[in-house]
Order: structure tokens, then sequence, then C-alpha cells
């Protein structure tokens, strides 16, 4: 018995191949060289979540998308790495660049203000590319005028200049001289910036085209797009990689009839059968993209044979005469686009017929079909991520939580990655700023060791008598946002909730109002490491806020948007006449572990109280008499906001 189908229509995209495509990019570009990964209009509708998923994971530095929403996209579906919107971007995009930290090009000095303005407004510090145009005519700044605006952007302190691009207009024609003439005036630009000390770290040009025709113009990165999706952009490039297509558009036979000579099919009667016909209806019509114009002179693979379509392609729905392949039956696979059994039909010959180019078959080709992705020769390995998921200025209300709440029982989710994508969009919801992106974090663990202060100590400072000493570690890994950070020491509420109101405030701690007046030595920062490496303190000082230590530098930037692991040591002091000591957890974290040890102190019947909200409000507790107590919750289980634990004491 026939297998039945899951699906009207599919899109199968075969990671498999992305994956020779991406070998062969490697190949060509060499190590040295990085690669952006241009992912736009869903990845040329191949799917952006998933494929961008599988580009990071064979070496991708960058991704490359049109506009903020499809950056938000990604962000939103888990995706950490750099994003870069290729095109010029809006105002109205400019809070969305900023919250998710993606990465701007910038094309004239208006818009590189207003983001500098808001930046500052934000407080945090944001790279761009600088675009400019050679001869695309379209985004970017004229060559001839770059150098100043550059020079201009440059002095933005907010603004970090990462990169420089141009686009070349007819890469896909290996001796045309109008890419020569880009070229050239590209490199006049980067020699003219080079000796004047401008060195920008990212300079980039060639797409598919220019990685395929002119490997001269690789500079420090490329922009390969259609070529990773297994499509060559010009016949004379077939013989210089070895491409495989990643897209194959295919649904199945819905109905068969037999119709006699004479008989109309279709809208306007186009075409009429010329002697006894069989057709085969398929539900597919130019609602998935596939164009009226193919109507009479397209084609599809049954069995491994061509089948012509014939009468018009309506919306939904479109009619094959199947009269030389009497074994078909209804349920049948039909590939649409694709190979089957030795058949093959390719975007390009579908470009050719619809008068087209295969960029625009790809992106519109079963647009409404669910995308089926292949992984290690297995369909359905890959489960299709919430690629489609919008965020911003959408009402966080009790019926779109309870919307969320369906669709993870509607997705059935078999993986650890669609079920984290969900999550997020609930955390997003529930626990999101307007001004800032979601941050989620991992294995926390929080040492806290108390101690009372020796005799020594005590002779040196008057009030050491009246403090315990308190020294902290602190570590979790989450997603760098900015390169220079701070951790914060308030003196009341209100400069604590001021610090909290900063999303550049690592760490921050609340000194007793009796500790009058506040000197440096009362909250000392130790240590501070990123991925184990020491990051330098840049500043401290007394501000409005409390006491400020300020920490980081450029030595980060290439660790922005990428999870990091980050350690914080403190040693302060605590006023002994509050007998308690308060932990809270106020972003979204999986897995965590909280130690108090109080073993080099007076400090009788500690106890903990804690206040937990998730999936497993009661943490496991460890108490070691007269040394320590210690909080844990498994590293797979989230902990919400506000949740914490308060540790109480008798002396």
């Amino acid at each position: 018995m026939k297998e039945e189908q899951r699906y009207r229509s599919w899109v199968e995209v075969d990671l498999d191949n992305f994956s020779r495509n991406w070998t062969e990019i490697k190949r060509l570009v060499g190590p040295g060289v990085k690669v952006l990964q241009v992912v736009k209009a869903d990845a040329y509708g191949h799917g952006a979540i998933e494929i961008s998923n599988m580009a990071l994971k064979n070496g991708a530095g960058f991704l490359g998308v049109a506009n903020a929403d499809e950056g938000v996209q990604l962000r939103v579906g888990g995706i950490d790495a750099p994003i870069v919107i290729l095109g010029p971007a809006t105002d109205s995009e400019i809070n969305e660049i900023i919250k998710y930290h993606l990465t701007p090009s910038v094309s004239n000095l208006r818009f590189a203000r207003e983001l500098e303005r808001r930046l500052e407004k934000a407080g945090i510090r944001l790279p761009v590319h600088i675009e400019v145009d050679t001869g695309m005519g379209r985004g970017g700044t004229i060559q001839r005028e770059a150098f100043p605006m550059i020079q201009e952007v440059l002095r933005m302190t907010p603004i970090s200049v990462e990169g420089i691009f141009t686009h070349l207009s007819s890469s896909e024609v290996e001796d045309d001289s109008y890419n020569r003439m880009q070229w050239m005036l590209f490199q006049d630009l980067l020699r003219q910036l080079e000796e004047k000390g401008i060195r920008i770290p990212f300079r980039h040009m060639s797409n598919s085209g220019g990685v395929l025709n002119f490997p001269e113009f690789n500079l420090d990165m490329v922009r390969p797009g259609i070529m990773t999706y297994g499509i060559y952009p010009g016949e004379n490039t077939v013989s210089k990689a070895l491409l495989n297509p990643v897209m194959s558009f295919k649904t199945s036979i819905v109905l068969l009839k037999d119709f006699p000579e004479g008989y109309g099919i279709g809208y306007g009667r186009t075409y009429v059968t010329g002697r006894p016909t069989r057709i085969a209806t398929i539900p597919v019509g130019y609602g998935d993209g596939y164009g009226v114009i193919l109507s009479n002179q397209g084609e599809a693979l049954i069995r491994g044979k061509r089948a012509p379509i014939v009468g018009r392609v309506s919306m939904d729905m479109c009619t094959l005469d199947v009269s030389h392949i009497p074994e078909c039956e209804i349920g049948d696979e039909v590939v649409l686009m694709g190979r089957q059994e030795g058949g093959y039909i390719s975007a390009n010959e579908i470009a050719a017929k619809a008068k087209s180019i295969s960029y625009e078959i790809l992106c519109a080709l079963g647009k409404r079909a669910p995308r089926i992705f292949v992984h290690k020769g297995k369909p359905d390995s890959v489960e299709p991520r919430l690629r489609r998921i919008f965020i911003p200025d959408e009402e966080k209300s009790v019926s779109r939580i309870d919307s969320m709440i369906r669709r993870c029982f509607q997705a059935k989710a078999r993986d650890e990655e669609l079920g984290d994508a969900i999550y997020y969009e609930m955390f997003e919801a529930l626990f999101g700023k307007e001004d800032r992106q979601l941050e989620l974090r991992d294995h926390f663990k929080y040492d806290i060791r108390v101690r009372d202060f020796s005799e020594e100590e005590k002779a040196a400072d008057g009030q050491a008598e009246n403090y315990f000493k308190v020294t902290t570690h602190i570590e979790y890994t989450k997603t760098l946002r900015n390169e220079i950070f701070f951790i914060g020491c308030a003196m009341n509420n209100r400069q604590l909730a001021a610090l909290f109101a900063d999303a550049r405030c690592e760490y921050r701690w609340l000194l007793s109002e009796q500790n009058n007046p506040f000197r440096e030595s009362d909250f000392q920062v130790e240590r501070v490491r990123v991925d184990n490496e020491d990051v330098p303190i840049i500043r401290a000082g007394k501000t409005e806020r409390g006491y400020e230590v300020w920490c980081g530098g450029d030595a980060l930037n290439r660790k922005l948007g990428r999870p990091v692991k980050i350690e914080i040591e403190v040693a302060t002091k605590k006023f002994k006449s509050s007998n308690v000591f308060a932990v809270f957890i106020v972003y979204p974290t999986r897995g965590l572990e909280i130690t108090f040890n109080h073993g080099d102190t007076r400090m009788k019947n500690v106890r903990e109280v804690s206040f937990f909200s998730g999936r497993h409000p009661n943490p496991e507790v460890t108490k070691e008499e007269g040394k320590s107590v210690r909080i844990k919750v498994g590293d797979k289980n989230w902990i919400f906001p506000t949740s914490g634990v308060i540790f109480i004491w008798d002396l």
C-alpha cells in the first residue's frame, strides 16, 4: 500500500548538499578569508534559521540579511552570531538594531548621526559596516564622497566601524571590464584610508560570482549567497566549482481523469486535448510561487519521467498530461524542481521558461509549503524551527501567551533547539523589555564566602568590628552585547534601580547605607574574565548611581554577539547587624548553583528560604553544618525572574 503523504506539497532542503557547497567555498577562498553567509529572504526560501545554523557549523563568521525584521527573527530563533544588514536601514529600524545587536550598513551621514544619537541614549556601542557605491548605483555612499564620511563616522564614539564593502553589479560576467573598474575604485579608497592609518578589520566585495570569477577580489571576507544553495550564478562558472542543489519542490497527484479529444482544460480553455488524454491534478499554483507564465510550458517529474503542464496555472492547482505514464496513481510524488529517478529539473530551467532568474524562483517557489530538512541522509531529522516569529511591537498579552502554549503542543517538538526557540519567545513576552534584547543566562554559579575580619584588619580599620568581610565569585554564560561593561555598587535602593536600568551593568551590589562615608576599599573588583581570559579594568569612580568599575575593551569586539563565559570576583563587606543575605535572579537562567560559605564566622543556625519559579521550583539543598549551604538547580532547568534565595542566621 502506498505510504500516505504528510503534506499536500513540500519543499525539501538538503542540508548535506548545503554543507558540500560550503566545502567548495572554503576550498576556493582558503583559510584566511572569512565567509558571510547570505540568508536574506528566508535564506532564498530555504529556511533562514536552519540554514544559518548549518552555515555556522560549517564555519560562517557572519550572517547577512536584508532588513532588521529578518535579523530579529534569527535572534529570536536563538542565533547569537554577528548579523549584518546588507542594505541601507531606516530610522524606524534603529531601535530594533540596538535591542537585538544587529550590525547595520551605513550609506550616509544622516543615518550615522541618528544611530549615534540613539546609541548614546541607550549607553551602548555597536559595530557598523560602511557600504561604498563603486558602480552598482544602489545602496552605499558614492566612492568619491566616501573618505570624508568614513572619517566622521570614525569619530562617533558609540559606533565601531567593523567593516567596509562594495557590491559588484555584474560579477557573473567573467571578462566584464566594469568589474575591474569597481575593484580599482574600491582599492583606491582602501589605499587612501591606509595612508591615513585607518585599517578597517573586514573589507569585502565578492558575492557568489566574485568568488568564482574573481578570486583576487576576496580581501578579508566574501558574501556568497546563490552558490551556497547549489545554483551557479552564470553559465561560465559551472566548471569552476562542484555545486549541489539544495532545494527541491515536491507535491503529489490528488486527482486522475481521462478526457476525450477536444476537451478544454483549465481557465480560458488555453489547452484543448487533441486526443484522448489522461490528466493529473496537483495542488500547486501561482499561490505557491509556480507562476502563471509556466502555463502550457512548465514540466514536472512523475516516476522519473517528464510530464508537461497543460492548461492555465491557477492559484491553487495545475494540471499535467500523464498519458505517457499509464502506471502513475493518485498519491504519486511529483517533483516540480529537483531530482527524481535520474530526471532533473533545475531552478535555472524554470527561470528560463518563466523569463526570470533563479534567485526569484528559489525565493518564490513553494513559499506556503512546509520545509522538510534532510540531514545525514534522513528527511525530517531537523525539525522546522519558528522561522517566522515576529516579536517587536506585538502585544504581550494573555492571548498571545496562550497561542504560544498551543503552538508548543502543535509543534510536538522533538529536539532541544526547537524547544529553546519556543521558550525564548515565551520569555520575551513575559520578561522582555522594549529597549533591550532579552538576556538568557546558562550555568549560573555564585560562590559567597563570609568571614570575620582578622584582628590585624580590625586594628587597621576601626569600623571592621561591625562588618563581615565578603568575597563573591560569580560566573555564567550569556551572549556578549557590549565590549565595555561595568560592575556597580549602590548605596541605596534608588541607586540600585538605576544600575538595573543600564544594560551595560553586569553585576550589582547593595552596600548598607550605614557604610558612610564610602571608601574605595569597601568594594573592590579583584578580577573579571571572559572565556578564561582576564579583562582589564578601564576606570573606577563614584557616580550618581554609586560606585562604578568599568572594564573591557576592543579585544572583546570579536566576541560580540556570541555566547561567552563571564567571571567576576568582588571583595566587599556586609553590616553584621543585618542577619540576612539575599541573592536574586533577575534574568531567565538555565542551571544554577549558589553556595553560601560561612565556616569562618560565628554564625549559628544558618538556613535558607528559597523562592524559585520555573518547572522545578524546589531546588536541591545541601548543608554542611557550620560550614556551608548550597542551592542547586539542574543545568537543563529554567529559573524565571524574579527568583532567589535568602540566607538567614543567628549570632
